[in-house]
């Protein structure tokens, strides 16, 4: 079990999701000024020889001083292959979340003993994947069902048409997982089911202790992004995504009211500044 990173003076973790919380595809931008007062951007990812992801310029210099203060940890529902596709300015996270805290990166390189130990919860608290994938197939409806996936074998989720799938719907699916083990969450037009023991919180708990991290800081945008707020020490969430949507708070999460890419800047600042 390696420790490859080490903390600042500051003796603080900062994890944050990355899509709509640091990270933003064209069309999550919120980009609401007139064009020529736009922020210049950086692209950070590209996907089948596109650009897809990006931070503001002022974001990308705020990105290096954050990874030399602290111990810097990207925490995204993504899999590996997916946050394999983004480059972030600085150095190399040594630390990293993937597939929702199923698996824990060290130096980019998933953590044998951490894999045991969620694949040891997930057999004995949750009704297998395929059982879930097997409902989900039945119970959607080919009218807004674009696709069914899932990710590292550990979770499953739909891309749907969301305005044709009914609300209902949704609640009928959340409350059969939940006797299961499961919990449901809508992002944009993803549909998740994810085991209740898979969480981010748990695996950056887990990177705090090998770190000796006495402090965490945290922000993210959605439902599955709850449960790493409420973990940290102090917490931010943007002005748009799930959680605003529900009015979702907690006496130490701050509700910033920027969207989008700017979300994302201040995020940074806010992280600098704690």
């Amino acid at each position: 079990m390696s420790t490859p990173a080490t903390l600042g003076t500051s003796g603080t973790l900062v994890a944050s999701d990355l899509d709509r919380t640091l990270i933003y595809s064209a069309g999550a931008l919120h980009l609401t000024g007139p064009d020529a007062l736009a922020p210049r951007l950086l692209c950070v990812e590209v996907y089948e020889s596109r650009p897809l992801s990006y931070v503001t310029e002022t974001a990308a210099g705020l990105l290096p001083r954050l990874a030399a203060e602290t111990v810097f940890v990207p925490a995204t529902t993504r899999t590996r292959e997916q946050y394999g596709r983004i480059r972030l300015p600085g150095p190399p996270p040594a630390y990293a979340v993937c597939a929702n805290g199923g698996h824990l990166l060290v130096d980019g390189v998933s953590d044998e003993d951490w894999q045991r130990r969620i694949a040891r919860r997930l057999a004995g608290e949750c009704a297998p994947l395929a059982e879930i994938r097997a409902h989900l197939r039945a119970v959607a409806d080919p009218a807004w069902l674009l696709k069914e996936r899932t990710a590292e074998d550990l979770f499953a989720y739909l891309v749907v048409e969301r305005a044709r799938m009914p609300e209902e719907w949704l609640e009928e699916l959340a409350e059969w997982a939940d006797g299961r083990g499961w919990s449901v969450s809508l992002q944009g037009r993803k549909v998740y089911a994810v085991p209740r023991p898979l969480t981010k919180s748990a695996a950056v708990r887990e990177i705090a202790h090998r770190v000796g991290a006495d402090r965490v800081l945290a922000a993210g945008d959605s439902l599955l992004d709850a449960d790493l707020l409420l973990a940290a020490d102090r917490a931010w969430r943007p002005a748009h995504g799930e959680l605003a949507e529900t009015a979702w708070s907690a006496p130490h999460v701050e509700l910033l009211a920027e969207k989008g890419v700017a979300a994302g800047e201040e995020i940074l600042r806010r992280f600098l500044a704690a």
